[in-house]
């Protein structure tokens, strides 16, 4: 059963690989706190596609998906970055993501949120047009009957010469929603175009526009989703937020305590990491609604390795641990992904996601996530 890995300096070492997983079980949604997993698409493995092309998806393999995170009692976040918006999906078929996924999450009754952004422009746009394409996706999102989180825009950080340019934009937007949003900053570490975002490179002074925007709009704003990797920022921002307002941390570095908590409040959860994380955050999140801190920080704080280890730099490339994950727990047939993303991590990364993994018992079939963990070492030219 030993499997030779190869780390970071082309050094093989044995690991021998767990053989039971974690007992984790479907149940109900949470009482203390909302949480949502940010969702893969699953690539058609079939297509013949390029890197440039649409992307092919697997409808029937990426809507599975999401009814498993529904099971767990986890909302789904839609048409994300984690579902590789601007990095192999494009609008029109985020587009379809979002009627799909919104249509099974009422047959399921499963919560749902879905990105509005500004990625069908394709080319330089001034703020009318940023405004307008924002207008057009919050349109799709609220005819598919979810809820609609505000992305932060490549197009809008590059048009917007300062921060009275984002507060009438979002204020417009935020006038004309339906129903309460959820914004949502991304740091450019997560997307290298978003430097500034806010209208300021100085994060107290994009802060203070933040929470401008909000503070004129509280009643449209259900929540925040941070994303700076910074869980002192974030708690600080967290505190300063009108009574009513979530904060949804971004955070895959700091989740455990954000979402614990402390005298002061908590952060509810809207997470990439909980893709592959799903069964056990679920479970997690289930000993927390008893009250008991630490038997959640007991069960999460051990995942923060492996977290860390998908979103090390360049983070952007996190989505390509995600799906080998999802492969490796038998969510999906292949490890292919639009875009050709699978190509982003080297063979010693994969290597140590799945030890990672496999030591925290999230394969729920063990035996097979070493079989497959063992073909990809072959094809890499690993035979022993």
């Amino acid at each position: 059963m030993t499997l030779h890995l190869p780390d970071a300096h082309g050094a093989l070492r044995a690991y021998e690989p767990r053989t039971e997983p974690l007992a984790l079980t479907p149940g109900a949604p949470f009482t203390s706190r909302t949480v949502f997993s940010a969702a893969h698409v699953v690539a058609d493995p079939y297509a013949d596609t390029t890197p440039d092309s649409p992307a092919a998806v697997d409808w029937d393999a990426t809507l599975a998906f999401r009814r498993h995170l529904w099971s767990h009692g986890l909302g789904v976040a839609e048409a994300m970055d984690t579902a590789q918006r601007g990095m192999g999906l494009d609008w029109a078929g985020a587009a379809e993501l979002i009627r799909r996924s919104a249509a099974e999450a009422k047959a399921a009754g499963g919560r749902i949120a879905c990105g509005v952004g500004t990625d069908q422009l394709t080319g330089p746009a001034n703020l009318t047009e940023v405004r307008a394409a924002y207008e057009e996706q919050l349109a799709v999102v609220e005819e598919s009957g979810a809820q609609a989180i505000l992305m932060a825009s490549r197009a809008l950080a590059a048009a917007a010469p300062g921060p009275e340019d984002y507060l009438e934009v979002y204020g417009h937007l935020l006038r004309q929603a339906a129903e309460p949003v959820i914004l949502h900053w991304l740091g450019p570490m997560f997307d290298p175009a978003l430097e500034g975002y806010w209208g300021s490179s100085d994060l107290d002074a994009a802060t203070d526009t933040f929470l401008d925007v909000i503070a004129a709009h509280p009643a449209k704003v259900d929540g925040i989703k941070v994303s700076l990797l910074d869980a002192q920022r974030e708690t600080d921002l967290r505190r300063r937020l009108p009574k009513g307002v979530r904060c949804y941390t971004g955070d895959d570095f700091h989740y455990p305590e954000l979402i614990a908590g402390d005298e002061h409040g908590f952060s509810h959860a809207l997470l990439g990491i909980f893709d592959p994380l799903g069964p056990l955050a679920a479970q997690a999140v289930r000993v927390l609604d008893t009250g008991d801190r630490e038997g959640f920080r007991a069960l999460l704080d051990p995942t923060v390795e492996l977290s860390r280890h998908l979103f090390q730099a360049p983070t952007r490339f996190y989505k390509t641990g995600v799906v080998f994950l999802a492969w490796l727990a038998g969510h999906q047939s292949h490890f292919t992904m639009v875009g050709g993303l699978q190509s982003a991590r080297s063979l010693p990364h994969f290597a140590r996601a799945y030890e990672l993994a496999d030591t925290l018992g999230l394969f729920p079939d063990p035996k097979r996530a070493e079989e497959r963990m063992r073909n990809l070492l072959s094809l890499y030219g690993v035979d022993r």
